[in-house]
């Protein structure tokens, strides 16, 4: 059959019609396999957490992941809250009270708030110049301390405490809000008199402040403490050992949170079981990233420290490999 000028033209139309379509459902779909992951300060665990299960994620999947630098775990549960994030790494503290709306969190509930997987024990960690006389953490008053970056969990969670203990901020002689890279070297310049760091150990910014200076980790201990870990499932006591950290010898005792994987119900249930086959399968090159990873079990990950429920794509892994 003899065709056309039109019928070609008409079909040369459609024809390109069909290939910039599939070109931009191409580019869509590309477009969906990027995601990230919110971390921390780049001296902390979290930004080696994002970092190494994006590694494990690049390899394994057809999926593209970053993992910024950011805030810390307040400023990552708001990034997944508002879609600017797929996932993040957050205290367990904040896990509970985003999820059920308490503390900071009290009027605006995140109920959307899925857990993906529980990491590693964060100390509570307080670094005081050893000239600034400070054997105890009721020694911090009236001194210079660094009580946290905007955004993160340490300052949350330093926050939680002093209320406990009746403080405000005027209690300090300076209250600073230094970033985790800035903080040893503000302790080591004599800027500050102590910081806080609620981190897992060994630990890159604790190791250059006791380095640096003559300095003594600080037990945080007494009875409200004791009070919190009783009242909040999410506290743990805590040891740091003995040897760890340059000039200090002792067992140090504290309490603490477990650092978390979290994610949002709204966010693609493929993307999440992805990922968790991601790091499950590949456990002990996820364990040799970091000495704080070195002691995680699977079954602590899935059912120590999630306060939110699991993510669907979470569990759907969990229960093919038989770890619910």
């Amino acid at each position: 059959m003899k065709t056309t000028r039109r019928q070609f033209t008409k079909a040369l139309g459609l024809a390109s019609l069909l290939t910039v379509g599939s070109t931009l459902g191409n580019a869509a779909q590309a477009q969906e396999q990027f995601f990230s992951i919110g971390t921390g300060g780049q001296t902390g665990v979290y930004y080696v957490v994002g970092q190494s299960v994006c590694r494990l994620v690049n390899r394994a999947t057809d999926y593209k992941c970053t993992a910024p630098s950011t805030g810390g775990s307040i400023a990552n549960i708001n990034a997944i809250k508002s879609g600017d994030m797929a996932m993040g790494v957050a205290q367990s503290d904040w896990q509970f009270h985003a999820y059920n709306g308490s503390s900071q969190y009290e009027g605006d509930k995140f109920d959307k708030l899925r857990a993906v997987f529980s990491l590693h024990p964060e100390p509570f960690n307080v670094v005081a110049r050893k000239d600034a006389n400070i054997a105890t953490f009721d020694d911090l008053k009236g001194k210079r301390v660094n009580v946290g970056n905007p955004g993160s969990g340490m300052l949350a969670t330093m926050e939680v405490l002093m209320d406990a203990k009746g403080w405000t901020m005027d209690d300090f002689a300076l209250a600073s809000q230094l970033k985790p890279a800035e903080q040893a070297a503000a302790l080591g310049d004599n800027n500050v008199d102590a910081i806080i760091y609620a981190v897992g150990n060994p630990n890159g910014s604790i190791q250059e402040a006791t380095t640096t200076v003559d300095a003594n980790l600080v037990p945080v201990t007494g009875p409200e403490i004791d009070e919190l870990i009783e009242e909040n499932p999410y506290y743990a006591k805590a040891t740091i050992p003995g040897g760890m950290y340059e000039g200090n010898p002792d067992d140090v005792e504290t309490f603490g949170v477990r650092a978390t994987l979290v994610s949002s119900a709204d966010v693609d249930e493929e993307l999440v079981y992805q990922v968790t086959k991601a790091v499950f399968e590949n456990f002990d090159r996820f364990k040799s990233l970091h000495p704080a990873f070195a002691n995680l079990t699977k079954e602590e990950m899935v059912k120590t420290g999630n306060s939110a429920p699991l993510h669907p794509g979470a569990e759907r892994y969990y229960k093919e490999a038989g770890l619910l």
